[in-house]
């Protein structure tokens, strides 16, 4: 007989939490991630125009259009996007996030990095699993009204831009997210 436990119950929780959210798992792949990835983009470069510039300058943009984040104690996140060079999609990733602390609820977001040097862009490429750490500069805080494309930020070589925050929630960070390279 299996002895259930409070660290079982709360990981099998937050693990059918996430499991029913809507973020892309078993859609048809590619097609599927292309047109959230280009939806995403012309909301954010509508929304926020000096994201363009980001884009024109980076070396490589990772778009990541919907990750879903629950939490019960223990919590996670998890997407799935492209990253483009010169506009054009070159690979699919997922984003995995493992979270442990006071937290309760779910929460949906998207986010973007943009790789500003090809040093950059390179070491996430090469990466077996790529994780996003102190090294990223944020160009968006909270509901976004402060982003811009300053000669200070032009300089960080990842900058991210987490938006479209909706859910119960509070707050959404990249810090600790680990994206590996898939096939749809």
């Amino acid at each position: 007989m299996t002895k259930l436990t409070r660290r079982g119950l709360l990981l099998g929780a937050g693990g059918t939490a996430l499991a029913g959210c809507a973020n892309g798992i078993g859609s048809n792949g590619a097609a599927t991630i292309d047109a959230r990835v280009a939806s995403t983009q012309s909301y954010l470069h509508s929304a926020y125009p000096s994201t363009a510039q980001l884009d024109d300058k980076a070396a490589g943009t990772l778009v990541m259009p919907l990750m879903t984040k629950a939490a019960l104690g223990a919590g996670g996140a998890f997407g799935r996007g492209a990253l483009l060079v010169d506009g054009a999609t070159i690979d699919y990733y997922s984003a995995a996030q493992a979270s442990l602390g006071f937290q309760l609820g779910a929460q949906q977001y998207a986010h973007v990095l943009y790789f500003m040097t090809n040093d950059a862009l390179y070491d996430f490429r090469t990466s077996p699993g790529w994780t996003a750490g102190a090294d990223i500069e944020y160009a968006l805080n909270d509901r976004g009204a402060n982003l811009s494309a300053s000669t200070v930020t032009q300089l960080s070589p990842v900058i991210g831009v987490v938006f479209g925050q909706a859910g119960l929630l509070a707050g959404a960070s990249l810090a600790g997210t680990k994206y590996t390279r898939i096939i749809p």
